[in-house]
């Protein structure tokens, strides 16, 4: 089976979206992020704070690559995650790549919003230097869905079955 991954920056809408696309797809859904912070019993944010931003993309590839050849479906990725590029040749090569592409400000307004400790986005000046220096590695995803501030889950969902082959 070909897994759909959904990236995109963070809080752009990949693990509300995620379950409703697998279940309309009737497919398994795996968030990349929880399924490190059950493994490790540590949030993403400590693992970050206690080993560094690089040793944790390490241990992220590392699960994807178990995720991809032991639980195929719909996979939401760390927003980071599209930055290394074995991590781009792995999604690629196992299945289709779809970018949620909600805007900085929207993602910063959910950023600020919800309770989810982000240590990569601790001002907006930093979080849209980020976001930006994203922007070219998102537009390499085999699809785009456009996320705006008024669609809902399900809409997005939805959209992004219209688009996967």
């Amino acid at each position: 089976m070909r897994s759909i991954f959904l990236v995109g920056f963070m809080a752009c809408g990949k693990t509300t979206v995620g379950p409703l696309l697998a279940a309309g797809l009737g497919l398994p859904f795996t968030d990349l992020d929880q399924l490190i912070e059950s493994k490790r019993h540590l949030t993403i944010a400590e693992i970050i704070g206690q080993q560094g931003e690089e040793e944790f993309r390490q241990l992220e590839t590392a699960m994807l690559r178990e995720v991809i050849e032991t639980a195929p479906g719909v996979i939401a990725p760390g927003g980071g995650a599209i930055t290394r590029s074995e991590n781009r040749v792995l999604m690629a090569t196992a299945g289709t790549v779809v970018w949620l592409d909600a805007p900085f400000d929207l993602c910063w307004e959910r950023i600020r919003q919800d309770q989810v400790e982000r240590p990569l986005a601790r001002s907006e000046e930093g979080a849209r230097a980020r976001y930006e220096s994203r922007l070219p590695l998102y537009h390499e995803a085999s699809r785009r869905v456009a996320v705006a501030a008024e669609m809902t889950p399900a809409e997005i969902a939805a959209r992004i079955i219209e688009v996967v082959p």
